[in-house]
């Protein structure tokens, strides 16, 4: 027996976290006994015990303990576990940290005393006379900042201090610079524009430019313990330098310019600044660190002569590039995601330029953005004298999410879209979860969020970096009266419509369920209400929210009008908004029935029937039957319990399903549901055969044309491998990745329940398919790993293996085996041959 996984607010180790009242988590491998006995958690500071819980019943998947932290100052933490059968284990040693938190800052904001386009480095020295015990930098840099001490960065993050509502507040980040120092010191700070007042945003022009701020702004405070237990305080203020950068250009859009020949050496004094800002706070950003490294497959010579690198995977990041070039050489680096007619092509990124400039001094340098990243899979390069295929290199930069659940089939184009599905995650969790990379956008889109949050957490373990994201939108909703931005961080637009707003309630309750943390509900409980309770002041008596422009079912294939560009559905809109309005009331209440608000509670179950009643009345026929009659209108009929005629509705989908080749013509709406919807109904078989679909419009239309992440529209590329639309085309836009809960679902069978969420008691419903063969899945969940291995024996007969980790149970569901079709499951492993009907 061994305990493993221990994390504080489902991070290893956290260092300045936002911690409040810590949340102790743990998994038990490895043990004899099924169930946890007891579990005690010590914490201690320097080395004493300032906390012991002593045994009691204390969850694994979070413990609060109401502990009282001090600022600055590292904890350290054991947990042991009692088992069923008498078996004790204890932890190893782990620890966190707490930041300032709410103690006041030596440091001061300090600025530019003119604005210029370079990028800005200040800069202070300073001496330490005794040798260092303890050094911590707290810091934060707007728009983007990275920081160096004696020359050596600081940190492995990139894209600090991150992307928020920074009128609400400003993330500051703490390392620990021990090692780093020596007796004379220089600490050097550049600071780059980023989405604090780079282009960025709806404008997409010029007027797109300091949304948050109009000057580059640094506080930075460095707190060195020495030997002799002094303290010195290293702090921004007036006395430090600044000097223009040798990068004379970055924007999120538009990538950096560097100039190794320019003159950066004069230097003036910082100015204090004298505007007030947002409060800073302890971080909640998870660190965005470089990933995969992803060499070239290719160094192409095109028919137009260009030279370009292949990575031969679509992604987010940087690259590193290998130059040496005479003085003065310019090289010239784009970048885009497919090539059209064996030639380089971009023009999907509309106007974003997506480029690195750099102007040589003559030496050999290995060329790596630094305030930017892009989103690509070839690369461009002009004015690089003997290009080789190793002189480049594909640098993936995502959010520090950690993988969580792993599947492989029989079926290798499947496998191909479940990979595509996590490029497709990691290429968009860059701090905010982005529709896309590439273009004039990569904004945090509400709906494309929501669709895919539950796919998000059987790919990775993404509590914090949602929580992260929640803490946004309070922050937005709290300005607007509870609305809910299309996007968020908002950048200054306020426009709000249902789905995308939903992501207030609908996210909240996917955590709720796949990691059982109260602290989600108890956080976004307001939030949820308050946006419902925006609904329904628009709403009124005369159903004001359906008359209102809403996005509705975006980019599906059933409109009247046909046209190819055409962006909305077919699908009521004011249906939609509706039943995503009652669905939101539904989740609210459910938030406040766990939180123990029995009023609120009831108070949102009441308005969830009333509009109930109001579509029943107004989409209904009197038997039940749905005058919505598009695949996604029957699918929200279905999921959403709508219709009293559930055999007629589910009839009526088929039949649409059947008309159409057995393919779907749903858009952001009806595609994450629609396979959920039949599966439901009991429709696996359907199912299947829709993700098996090889042809337009399908999943594996777009893995057949070498697809390597999830496509914005069902045809971005034609089947000649030509670009369907410039005008809104991503090749990496996850969205339609949203199937991928379906496929945890349903093909390994994995799903938590609600009267035990975060997986302390499982529902596994795995349903055989032909054509995949076989499945191997493994689920790290937040109470520990569940395994799911099915195979075909023969064309009747499957054999199967289940494991439930400890402390957990399962109820196992077999629709399609004959005989016994239900199984009670305890911690350990379960195996069954059984024969199908």
């Amino acid at each position: 027996m061994k305990i493993t996984n221990c994390m504080v607010n489902r991070i290893k180790s956290p260092v300045g976290y936002a911690l409040g009242d810590p949340s102790f988590s743990w998994t038990v491998e490895d043990a004899v006994g099924k169930k946890q006995a007891a579990a005690r958690i010590e914490i201690k500071r320097d080395g004493k015990t300032v906390f012991d819980s002593g045994k009691g019943d204390f969850s694994s998947l979070g413990t609060r303990l109401g502990v009282k932290l001090l600022p600055r100052t590292r904890y350290t933490w054991t947990v042991s576990v009692e088992s069923d059968a008498g078996e004790c284990a204890a932890s190893g040693e782990n620890f966190f940290e707490t930041g300032k938190m709410d103690e006041p800052w030596a440091a001061k904001w300090i600025t530019e005393p003119e604005v210029c386009p370079e990028s800005s480095i200040f800069s202070k020295k300073f001496t330490l006379e005794k040798g260092v015990v303890k050094a911590r930098l707290y810091i934060c840099g707007l728009g983007l900042y990275e920081a160096k001490i004696n020359g050596e960065k600081v940190g492995d993050e990139h894209l600090t201090p991150y992307c928020n509502d920074y009128r609400t507040w400003v993330q500051y980040q703490t390392y620990d610079v021990t090692p780093m120092l020596k007796g004379d010191n220089v600490i050097a700070v550049e600071l780059a524009d980023g989405w604090y007042k780079g282009r960025f945003g709806f404008k997409y022009g010029l007027n797109s430019v300091n949304m948050y701020g109009k000057t580059r702004k640094l506080i930075a405070e460095m707190r060195i313990t020495l030997a002799d237990g002094t303290e010195k305080v290293v702090a921004t203020d007036q006395t430090w330098t600044v000097k223009k950068s040798n990068i004379v250009f970055a924007g999120m859009y538009d990538g950096e310019q560097r100039d190794d020949t320019a003159d950066t050496s004069a230097n003036a004094n910082a100015v204090l600044l004298d505007e007030e800002m947002a409060p800073l706070a302890d971080r909640m950003s998870l660190p965005i660190l470089a990933h995969e490294e992803i060499k070239p497959i290719a160094l192409i010579t095109t028919p137009k002569g260009e030279k370009v690198f292949d990575l031969g995977q679509n992604f987010a990041g940087t690259f590193r590039l290998r130059v040496h070039e005479p003085r003065g050489t310019r090289v010239h680096v784009q970048v885009g995601e497919v090539m059209q007619n064996g030639c380089f092509y971009r023009e999907n990124l509309r106007s974003a330029k997506a480029e690195y400039v750099y102007i040589s001094d003559g030496n050999e340098h290995i060329l790596e953005p630094k305030f930017t990243y892009y989103g690509y899979r070839y690369a461009k390069v002009d004015g690089a004298s003997d290009l080789k295929a190793d002189d480049f290199v594909g640098v993936a930069l995502y959010s520090d999410v950690k993988d969580a659940g792993v599947m492989t089939t029989g079926d290798e184009k499947i496998n191909k879209l479940i990979s595509n599905i996590r490029w497709g995650e990691k290429s968009n969790f860059t701090d905010i979860p982005t529709d896309c990379p590439q273009r004039d956008e990569r904004m945090g889109w509400t709906g494309d969020t929501q669709v895919f949050a539950a796919t998000a957490c059987y790919l990775s373990d993404t509590l914090e970096f949602y929580r992260k994201h929640l803490r946004d939108v309070r922050a937005e909703q709290s300005r607007l009266d509870g609305a809910v931005p299309i996007v968020v961080p908002s950048f200054l637009t306020a426009k709000s419509t249902s789905v995308w707003g939903d992501a207030a309630t609908i996210i909240p309750w996917a955590l709720y369920l796949m990691y059982g943390d109260k602290r989600v509900l108890e956080e976004s409980v307001d939030s949820m209400a308050a946006w419902v309770d925006y609904i329904a002041s628009i709403d009124g008596s005369d159903h004001g929210w359906r008359r209102i422009y809403h996005i509705g079912d975006w980019l599906a294939l059933d409109h009247p009008d046909c046209k190819e560009d055409t962006t909305h559905g077919g699908t009521d809109e004011g249906y939609i908004a509706d039943v995503y309005y009652m669905h939101s009331a539904v989740l609210t209440s459910k938030a406040a029935k766990i939180l123990g608000k029995t009023d609120v509670a009831e108070k949102y179950a009441a308005l969830a029937e009333k509009i109930k009643a109001g579509i029943k009345q107004d989409f209904f026929s009197a038997d039940g039957r749905c005058s919505v009659k598009t695949q996604t209108g029957l699918t929200l009929a279905l999921v959403y319990g709508l219709t009293d005629s559930r055999a007629q509705t589910l009839a009526d989908l088929v039949e649409l399903i059947h008309n159409s080749g057995d393919k779907i013509l749903t858009g952001f709406v009806g595609t994450p549901l629609i396979l959920r919807a039949l599966s439901g109904e009991g429709e696996d078989k359907l199912a299947y055969k829709i993700l098996h679909n090889e042809e337009y419009p399908g999943w594996l239309y777009s893995v057949n044309l070498g697809a390597t992440t999830i496509w914005e529209r069902w045809n971005s590329l034609a089947p000649d491998g030509s670009v369907s639309s410039t005008g809104m085309n991503s090749f990496n836009h996850y969205a339609y990745g949203s199937v991928g809960q379906w496929i945890w679902e349903c093909a390994a069978g994995i799903s938590p329940d609600e009267s035990a969420p975060g997986f302390k008691r499982a529902v596994i419903r795995p349903v055989a398919d032909a054509g995949l063969k076989n499945v191997d899945a493994t689920y790290n969940s937040a109470a520990g790993v569940y395994k799911v291995a099915w195979k075909y024996i023969d064309d009747a007969r499957v054999s199967l293996k289940v494991e439930v980790p400890f402390d957990c149970t399962a109820k196992l569901l077999l629709p399609y085996a004959k005989g016994k079709k239900e199984y009670e499951l305890s911690a350990g492993a379960f195996t069954l041959e059984y024969t199908l009907e």
